[in-house]
Protein backbone atom coordinates (compact mmCIF):
# COMPACT_ATOMS: atom_id res chain seq x y z
CA UNK A 1 0.00 0.00 0.00
CA UNK A 2 1.50 3.47 -0.89
CA UNK A 3 -0.02 6.24 1.93
CA UNK A 4 -0.77 9.57 0.46
CA UNK A 5 1.15 11.13 3.37
CA UNK A 6 3.64 10.04 6.27
CA UNK A 7 3.53 11.82 9.27
CA UNK A 8 6.92 10.92 11.44
CA UNK A 9 6.87 11.80 15.06
CA UNK A 10 4.04 10.86 17.61
CA UNK A 11 4.69 13.83 19.90
CA UNK A 12 2.58 15.99 20.37
CA UNK A 13 3.69 18.57 17.07
CA UNK A 14 3.19 15.00 14.67
CA UNK A 15 -0.39 14.24 15.91
CA UNK A 16 -1.55 17.93 15.50
CA UNK A 17 0.25 18.18 12.07
CA UNK A 18 -1.77 14.50 11.47
CA UNK A 19 -5.06 15.77 12.65
CA UNK A 20 -4.85 18.77 10.30
CA UNK A 21 -4.27 17.05 7.41
CA UNK A 22 -7.04 14.66 7.91
CA UNK A 23 -9.58 17.68 8.90
CA UNK A 24 -8.94 19.69 5.83
CA UNK A 25 -8.67 16.36 3.32
CA UNK A 26 -10.60 13.65 5.28
CA UNK A 27 -9.58 11.06 2.28
CA UNK A 28 -6.31 11.33 2.66
CA UNK A 29 -4.84 8.09 3.16
CA UNK A 30 -2.13 8.80 6.11
CA UNK A 31 0.19 7.19 8.33
CA UNK A 32 1.72 8.44 11.53
CA UNK A 33 4.47 6.71 12.11
CA UNK A 34 5.98 6.47 15.89
CA UNK A 35 9.55 4.89 17.08
CA UNK A 36 8.25 4.71 20.13
CA UNK A 37 5.21 1.95 21.99
CA UNK A 38 3.02 4.39 22.96
CA UNK A 39 2.59 8.26 22.04
CA UNK A 40 4.24 11.66 23.98
CA UNK A 41 7.49 9.67 25.44
CA UNK A 42 9.63 12.64 25.52
CA UNK A 43 9.50 15.85 24.93
CA UNK A 44 5.57 16.34 25.19
CA UNK A 45 5.75 13.75 28.10
CA UNK A 46 8.47 15.80 30.22
CA UNK A 47 7.05 19.52 29.92
CA UNK A 48 6.26 21.61 32.73
CA UNK A 49 2.49 22.22 31.46
CA UNK A 50 2.54 25.85 30.91
CA UNK A 51 -0.11 26.67 28.83
CA UNK A 52 2.19 30.41 27.55
CA UNK A 53 0.98 33.51 26.72
CA UNK A 54 3.53 34.55 23.99
CA UNK A 55 5.38 37.89 25.64
CA UNK A 56 8.93 36.35 25.39
CA UNK A 57 9.20 36.09 21.76
CA UNK A 58 10.42 38.49 19.28
CA UNK A 59 7.61 40.20 17.42
CA UNK A 60 6.80 39.08 14.14
CA UNK A 61 8.32 35.71 14.55
CA UNK A 62 6.39 32.24 13.78
CA UNK A 63 7.01 31.36 17.45
CA UNK A 64 5.04 34.96 18.66
CA UNK A 65 2.56 34.34 15.59
CA UNK A 66 1.48 30.82 15.92
CA UNK A 67 2.17 30.83 20.08
CA UNK A 68 -0.46 33.94 20.16
CA UNK A 69 -2.39 31.57 18.33
CA UNK A 70 -2.07 28.47 19.37
CA UNK A 71 -3.72 29.53 23.31
CA UNK A 72 -6.43 30.71 21.58
CA UNK A 73 -7.32 27.04 19.60
CA UNK A 74 -6.04 25.00 22.66
CA UNK A 75 -8.44 26.49 24.87
CA UNK A 76 -11.06 26.21 22.23
CA UNK A 77 -9.80 22.69 22.24
CA UNK A 78 -9.81 21.82 26.13
CA UNK A 79 -12.93 23.17 26.12
CA UNK A 80 -14.88 20.90 23.30
CA UNK A 81 -13.07 17.86 24.52
CA UNK A 82 -13.77 18.86 28.47
CA UNK A 83 -9.98 18.71 29.15
CA UNK A 84 -9.27 20.24 32.89
CA UNK A 85 -6.90 23.75 32.65
CA UNK A 86 -6.42 26.33 34.98
CA UNK A 87 -5.66 29.98 33.79
CA UNK A 88 -3.77 30.39 37.09
CA UNK A 89 -1.64 33.37 35.30
CA UNK A 90 2.48 34.24 35.84
CA UNK A 91 4.33 36.64 37.34
CA UNK A 92 7.76 37.93 35.61
CA UNK A 93 9.57 38.97 38.53
CA UNK A 94 12.29 41.81 38.52
CA UNK A 95 14.10 41.28 41.93
CA UNK A 96 16.58 44.25 41.40
CA UNK A 97 16.92 47.73 40.15
CA UNK A 98 18.87 45.96 37.43
CA UNK A 99 16.47 44.27 35.53
CA UNK A 100 13.77 47.11 35.31
CA UNK A 101 14.79 47.99 31.59
CA UNK A 102 14.16 44.46 30.63
CA UNK A 103 11.09 43.85 32.51
CA UNK A 104 9.66 47.28 30.53
CA UNK A 105 11.13 45.89 27.29
CA UNK A 106 9.56 42.40 27.55
CA UNK A 107 5.78 44.54 28.33
CA UNK A 108 6.07 46.33 25.45
CA UNK A 109 7.07 43.26 23.28
CA UNK A 110 3.79 41.72 24.86
CA UNK A 111 1.99 44.04 23.69
CA UNK A 112 2.95 43.78 20.59
CA UNK A 113 2.78 40.10 20.30
CA UNK A 114 -1.02 41.22 20.84
CA UNK A 115 -1.33 39.58 24.50
CA UNK A 116 -4.33 41.27 26.04
CA UNK A 117 -4.60 42.41 29.78
CA UNK A 118 -0.52 42.68 30.89
CA UNK A 119 -0.42 44.63 33.85
CA UNK A 120 2.94 45.98 35.61
CA UNK A 121 2.67 45.39 39.35
CA UNK A 122 4.56 47.01 41.99
CA UNK A 123 6.48 45.28 45.34
CA UNK A 124 3.27 45.25 47.52
CA UNK A 125 1.03 43.97 44.55
CA UNK A 126 3.60 41.21 43.60
CA UNK A 127 3.09 40.18 47.59
CA UNK A 128 -0.77 40.31 47.18
CA UNK A 129 -0.89 37.87 44.21
CA UNK A 130 1.98 35.72 45.78
CA UNK A 131 2.15 36.17 49.43
CA UNK A 132 5.81 34.84 49.57
CA UNK A 133 7.10 36.03 46.30
CA UNK A 134 9.54 38.63 46.74
CA UNK A 135 10.43 41.46 43.87
CA UNK A 136 10.60 45.31 43.10
CA UNK A 137 7.91 44.87 39.69
CA UNK A 138 6.54 42.51 37.71
CA UNK A 139 4.28 41.30 34.89
CA UNK A 140 1.09 39.87 35.64
CA UNK A 141 -0.16 37.90 32.35
CA UNK A 142 -3.91 36.32 33.25
CA UNK A 143 -3.65 34.40 29.98
CA UNK A 144 -0.88 32.27 30.90
CA UNK A 145 -2.37 28.80 32.31
CA UNK A 146 -2.07 25.37 33.36
CA UNK A 147 -2.56 21.91 31.50
CA UNK A 148 -1.42 18.56 31.03
CA UNK A 149 0.08 17.95 27.41
CA UNK A 150 0.31 14.51 27.39
CA UNK A 151 -3.64 14.12 27.92
CA UNK A 152 -4.22 16.84 25.00
CA UNK A 153 -1.91 14.86 22.90
CA UNK A 154 -3.82 11.79 23.25
CA UNK A 155 -6.85 13.33 22.19
CA UNK A 156 -5.17 14.40 18.97
CA UNK A 157 -4.02 10.91 19.03
CA UNK A 158 -7.73 9.48 19.26
CA UNK A 159 -9.13 12.35 16.61
CA UNK A 160 -6.25 11.30 14.14
CA UNK A 161 -7.04 7.39 14.82
CA UNK A 162 -11.06 8.25 14.44
CA UNK A 163 -10.36 9.78 11.07
CA UNK A 164 -9.02 6.92 9.71
CA UNK A 165 -5.38 6.95 9.99
CA UNK A 166 -2.92 4.19 10.23
CA UNK A 167 -1.06 4.41 13.41
CA UNK A 168 2.29 2.18 13.46
CA UNK A 169 3.99 2.64 16.98
CA UNK A 170 7.30 0.96 17.20
CA UNK A 171 8.46 1.90 14.02
CA UNK A 172 11.49 3.65 14.17
CA UNK A 173 12.51 5.70 10.84
CA UNK A 174 15.92 4.53 9.83
CA UNK A 175 16.39 5.68 6.12
CA UNK A 176 14.30 7.87 3.95
CA UNK A 177 14.59 7.05 -0.42
CA UNK A 178 12.22 8.74 -2.67
CA UNK A 179 12.13 7.57 -5.80
CA UNK A 180 10.01 7.78 -8.77
CA UNK A 181 7.21 9.95 -6.95
CA UNK A 182 6.94 7.46 -3.66
CA UNK A 183 8.90 7.94 -0.49
CA UNK A 184 10.20 4.97 1.32
CA UNK A 185 10.38 4.67 4.91
CA UNK A 186 12.56 2.31 6.10
CA UNK A 187 11.35 1.31 9.65
CA UNK A 188 12.66 -1.11 12.53
CA UNK A 189 9.22 -3.13 11.48
CA UNK A 190 9.78 -3.22 7.85
CA UNK A 191 9.14 -0.39 5.06
CA UNK A 192 6.31 1.99 4.69
CA UNK A 193 5.71 3.98 1.48
CA UNK A 194 3.84 7.01 0.96
CA UNK A 195 3.88 9.92 -1.94
CA UNK A 196 4.82 12.94 0.85
CA UNK A 197 6.32 13.01 4.00
CA UNK A 198 5.94 15.18 7.03
CA UNK A 199 8.70 14.54 9.88
CA UNK A 200 8.11 15.74 13.05
CA UNK A 201 11.28 14.25 14.90
CA UNK A 202 11.66 16.67 17.84
CA UNK A 203 15.00 15.57 19.35
CA UNK A 204 16.08 13.30 16.13
CA UNK A 205 14.84 16.06 13.43
CA UNK A 206 18.24 16.71 12.19
CA UNK A 207 18.72 13.30 11.59
CA UNK A 208 15.47 12.94 9.79
CA UNK A 209 16.34 16.12 7.74
CA UNK A 210 19.82 14.97 6.75
CA UNK A 211 18.08 11.31 5.37
CA UNK A 212 17.10 13.53 2.62
CA UNK A 213 20.06 15.57 2.43
CA UNK A 214 18.46 18.63 4.53
CA UNK A 215 21.06 21.20 5.27
CA UNK A 216 23.59 20.49 7.94
CA UNK A 217 22.60 23.32 10.52
CA UNK A 218 20.18 23.51 12.47
CA UNK A 219 21.69 20.93 14.75
CA UNK A 220 20.44 19.25 17.64
CA UNK A 221 22.22 19.48 20.82
CA UNK A 222 20.43 18.42 23.73
CA UNK A 223 19.93 19.80 26.85
CA UNK A 224 18.93 18.00 30.18
CA UNK A 225 16.60 19.80 33.05
CA UNK A 226 16.20 18.31 36.06
CA UNK A 227 13.58 19.73 38.58
CA UNK A 228 12.73 19.99 42.32
CA UNK A 229 9.23 19.53 43.64
CA UNK A 230 7.56 21.21 46.51
CA UNK A 231 6.91 18.69 49.55
CA UNK A 232 3.33 17.80 50.16
CA UNK A 233 2.58 20.55 52.28
CA UNK A 234 4.17 22.84 51.17
CA UNK A 235 2.55 24.07 48.05
CA UNK A 236 0.52 27.53 49.76
CA UNK A 237 3.88 28.85 49.16
CA UNK A 238 3.14 29.13 44.80
CA UNK A 239 -0.46 30.35 43.42
CA UNK A 240 0.34 30.40 39.93
CA UNK A 241 3.90 30.37 37.67
CA UNK A 242 6.75 32.64 38.71
CA UNK A 243 9.14 33.15 36.09
CA UNK A 244 12.37 35.22 36.10
CA UNK A 245 13.34 38.73 33.45
CA UNK A 246 15.20 36.92 30.89
CA UNK A 247 18.67 37.80 30.63
CA UNK A 248 20.17 38.21 26.72
CA UNK A 249 23.67 37.58 28.05
CA UNK A 250 22.56 33.94 28.97
CA UNK A 251 21.31 30.95 26.91
CA UNK A 252 18.71 29.68 29.08
CA UNK A 253 15.73 30.97 30.90
CA UNK A 254 16.60 30.75 33.82
CA UNK A 255 14.82 28.79 37.71
CA UNK A 256 10.97 29.24 37.66
CA UNK A 257 7.67 27.99 39.87
CA UNK A 258 5.22 25.65 37.61
CA UNK A 259 2.05 24.72 39.32
CA UNK A 260 1.36 21.37 37.73
CA UNK A 261 -2.68 20.36 37.29
CA UNK A 262 -1.95 17.50 39.50
CA UNK A 263 -1.20 19.81 42.55
CA UNK A 264 2.43 19.54 42.74
CA UNK A 265 4.33 22.27 41.93
CA UNK A 266 7.32 22.37 40.20
CA UNK A 267 10.80 23.79 40.37
CA UNK A 268 13.30 24.79 38.25
CA UNK A 269 14.57 23.26 35.67
CA UNK A 270 18.17 23.90 35.01
CA UNK A 271 20.15 23.47 31.75
CA UNK A 272 22.86 20.71 31.09
CA UNK A 273 24.01 18.89 28.90
CA UNK A 274 22.13 15.66 27.99
CA UNK A 275 24.94 13.03 27.73
CA UNK A 276 22.53 10.95 25.39
CA UNK A 277 19.48 12.86 23.17
CA UNK A 278 16.88 11.15 25.51
CA UNK A 279 19.10 11.10 28.15
CA UNK A 280 17.17 12.01 31.05
CA UNK A 281 18.80 10.91 33.95
CA UNK A 282 22.96 11.91 35.06
CA UNK A 283 23.86 8.33 34.30
CA UNK A 284 22.21 7.86 30.90
CA UNK A 285 24.96 8.37 28.30
CA UNK A 286 24.72 7.51 24.62
CA UNK A 287 28.47 7.49 23.50
CA UNK A 288 28.51 8.42 19.89
CA UNK A 289 25.28 10.57 20.32
CA UNK A 290 27.91 12.56 22.97
CA UNK A 291 30.80 12.95 21.07
CA UNK A 292 28.45 14.56 18.16
CA UNK A 293 27.39 17.01 20.36
CA UNK A 294 30.87 17.60 21.99
CA UNK A 295 32.64 17.74 18.64
CA UNK A 296 30.03 20.24 16.42
CA UNK A 297 31.53 23.39 16.27
CA UNK A 298 28.70 25.59 17.66
CA UNK A 299 28.35 23.63 20.75
CA UNK A 300 32.37 24.09 21.47
CA UNK A 301 31.46 27.79 20.68
CA UNK A 302 28.72 27.96 22.55
CA UNK A 303 30.97 26.45 25.99
CA UNK A 304 33.72 28.66 25.55
CA UNK A 305 31.53 31.60 25.70
CA UNK A 306 29.40 30.51 28.61
CA UNK A 307 31.78 28.15 30.39
CA UNK A 308 31.20 29.71 33.72
CA UNK A 309 27.06 29.29 33.55
CA UNK A 310 27.59 25.83 32.51
CA UNK A 311 29.73 25.44 35.18
CA UNK A 312 27.27 26.60 37.52
CA UNK A 313 24.60 24.82 36.17
CA UNK A 314 26.28 21.63 36.55
CA UNK A 315 27.59 22.20 40.31
CA UNK A 316 23.42 22.99 40.91
CA UNK A 317 22.65 19.93 39.25
CA UNK A 318 24.46 18.21 41.69
CA UNK A 319 24.13 20.50 45.02
CA UNK A 320 20.74 21.01 45.53
CA UNK A 321 21.25 23.74 48.35
CA UNK A 322 22.61 25.53 45.69
CA UNK A 323 19.85 24.73 43.27
CA UNK A 324 17.36 26.14 45.80
CA UNK A 325 19.33 29.17 46.40
CA UNK A 326 19.01 30.42 42.98
CA UNK A 327 15.24 29.77 43.82
CA UNK A 328 15.35 31.86 47.06
CA UNK A 329 15.91 34.66 45.06
CA UNK A 330 12.33 34.75 44.39
CA UNK A 331 11.11 33.27 47.29
CA UNK A 332 13.29 33.88 50.06
CA UNK A 333 11.45 31.26 52.42
CA UNK A 334 12.32 28.38 50.40
CA UNK A 335 14.30 25.88 51.90
CA UNK A 336 16.44 22.69 50.66
CA UNK A 337 13.86 20.96 53.10
CA UNK A 338 10.86 21.97 51.38
CA UNK A 339 12.22 20.60 48.54
CA UNK A 340 12.07 16.69 46.75
CA UNK A 341 14.07 15.72 43.95
CA UNK A 342 11.54 16.11 41.04
CA UNK A 343 11.43 14.47 37.12
CA UNK A 344 13.35 15.68 34.23
CA UNK A 345 13.21 16.68 30.44
CA UNK A 346 15.33 17.00 27.47
CA UNK A 347 14.91 19.98 25.18
CA UNK A 348 16.17 19.71 21.62
CA UNK A 349 17.88 22.65 21.42
CA UNK A 350 18.96 23.75 17.62
CA UNK A 351 21.92 24.97 16.99
CA UNK A 352 23.73 26.73 14.54
CA UNK A 353 27.47 26.29 13.54
CA UNK A 354 28.34 29.77 14.90
CA UNK A 355 27.70 28.29 18.61
CA UNK A 356 23.99 30.80 18.52
CA UNK A 357 20.89 29.05 19.29
CA UNK A 358 17.92 28.84 16.88
CA UNK A 359 15.45 30.87 18.57
CA UNK A 360 12.10 30.44 16.08
CA UNK A 361 10.42 27.69 14.71
CA UNK A 362 12.29 25.91 11.69
CA UNK A 363 10.57 24.39 8.48
CA UNK A 364 12.25 23.07 5.97
CA UNK A 365 11.36 21.23 2.45
CA UNK A 366 12.66 19.29 -0.39
CA UNK A 367 11.17 17.29 -2.87
CA UNK A 368 8.27 15.40 -1.13
CA UNK A 369 8.68 16.05 1.97
CA UNK A 370 8.64 18.98 4.96
CA UNK A 371 10.79 18.81 7.58
CA UNK A 372 9.84 20.24 10.97
CA UNK A 373 13.32 21.15 11.98
CA UNK A 374 12.92 23.19 15.14
CA UNK A 375 9.80 23.10 17.72
CA UNK A 376 10.92 23.71 21.23
CA UNK A 377 8.78 25.43 23.80
CA UNK A 378 6.07 27.10 23.32
CA UNK A 379 5.81 24.24 20.63
CA UNK A 380 2.95 22.38 23.06
CA UNK A 381 1.14 25.79 23.53
CA UNK A 382 1.42 26.49 19.36
CA UNK A 383 0.28 22.92 18.88
CA UNK A 384 -2.91 23.23 16.44
CA UNK A 385 -1.19 26.38 15.25
CA UNK A 386 1.56 24.85 13.88
CA UNK A 387 -0.11 22.20 12.45
CA UNK A 388 -2.03 24.50 10.40
CA UNK A 389 1.02 26.13 9.55
CA UNK A 390 2.23 22.11 8.27
CA UNK A 391 -0.85 21.86 6.48
CA UNK A 392 -0.69 25.20 4.67
CA UNK A 393 2.68 24.24 3.97
CA UNK A 394 1.97 20.75 2.34
CA UNK A 395 -0.95 22.33 0.62
CA UNK A 396 2.08 24.62 -1.68
CA UNK A 397 4.23 22.00 -1.65
CA UNK A 398 2.48 19.16 -2.52
CA UNK A 399 -0.19 18.46 -4.89
CA UNK A 400 -2.72 17.16 -2.09
CA UNK A 401 -6.04 17.83 -4.68
CA UNK A 402 -5.21 14.81 -6.86
CA UNK A 403 -5.40 12.61 -3.66
CA UNK A 404 -8.08 13.50 -2.21
CA UNK A 405 -11.10 15.72 -1.94
CA UNK A 406 -10.77 18.50 0.52
CA UNK A 407 -14.21 20.23 2.99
Amino acid sequence: MVYDIAVVGGGIVGLAASRELLRRHPRLKLANVEKEASYNKHQTGHNSGVIHSGIYYKPGSLKAKLCVEGRTLARAYCDEKSIPYKMVGKLIVATDESELGRLQDLYERGRQNGIADLEILDAGQIEEREPYCRGVRAIFSPVTGIVDWGVVAGHYAEDVREAGADMYLGHEVRSIERRSGVTKLATSQGEIQAKYVVTCGGLYSDKLAHMTRGAQDPKIVPFRGDYLILKPGKEHLVRGNIYPVPDPEFPFLGVHFTPRMDGTIWLGPNAVLAFAREGYNFWDINAPELWDALTYPGFFKLARKYWQVGAGEMYRDLVRSAYVQALQRYIPSLTPEDTLPGPSGVRAQAMASDGSMVDDFVFEGSEGVVHVRNAPSPAATSSLAIGNYIADDAEKRFDLGTLAVAV
